[in-house]
């Protein structure tokens, strides 16, 4: 059995997220949201779950060669902190699979909380204890990325289904439930207004 990355903290005691589960029902009703897509993700899950390095990869490629988005893991000396980016990269590979296989709770809301906060001043850098210039993730960033994180495995998808309508399903599953997270992750940014 894969250890559990450092800093990764789901299964502890979590405060509470203030977002409620009749709000995340809410907010998964507007992704439109139904069964056959948790079933779906499950499915996806199964595919993804052993590919997330090979995943991480094609975004860290990405990230890494974005200044704007590799500096919010810069060091004092302004260059990418490796260690940084190490610790965060085993965390987004649990992500993946966390998405794919936890239920939509108490506790995964909980973590979503946790998360957003690790991206905002309240938390960042924090987890990893690095003395990062960078305070936050820009929220517009935060945002952006859900086309990236979710364009990018459909390839991975399809390598390992063979059915188009099988394929198209997961790929949908994994957009909600990508563009559900990074809502949850937004709600540190604008408390009032979220």
């Amino acid at each position: 059995m894969r250890t559990m990355p450092a800093g990764y903290t789901y299964d502890t005691a979590l405060p509470p997220s203030p977002v409620s589960e009749a709000q995340l029902s809410e907010l998964l009703t507007d992704v439109m949201w139904n069964e056959q897509d948790a079933q779906a993700l499950r499915q996806a899950g199964e595919i993804l779950a052993p590919r997330t390095s090979e995943i991480l990869d094609v975004w860290y490629d990405f990230i890494g060669s974005t200044p704007h988005l590799v500096s919010v893991f810069r060091g004092p000396d302004g260059n990418p902190d490796a260690d940084y980016l190490a610790r965060v990269r085993d965390r987004f590979e649990r992500w993946i699979v966390d998405l794919c296989t936890r239920n939509f709770d108490a506790q995964w809301l909980a973590y979503q909380e946790e998360i957003g906060l690790r991206h905002h001043p309240a938390k960042k850098n924090q987890t990893d204890q690095v003395n990062s210039p960078a305070s936050h993730v820009p929220m517009s960033h935060m945002l952006a990325l859900i086309v990236p994180v979710t364009l990018s495995v459909r390839d991975f998808l399809a390598q390992g289904e063979s059915d188009p309508a099988k394929v198209d399903a997961m790929f949908q599953a994994w957009f909600k439930a990508v563009t559900v997270s990074l809502v949850l992750w937004s709600r540190p940014y604008a408390p009032d207004l979220w």
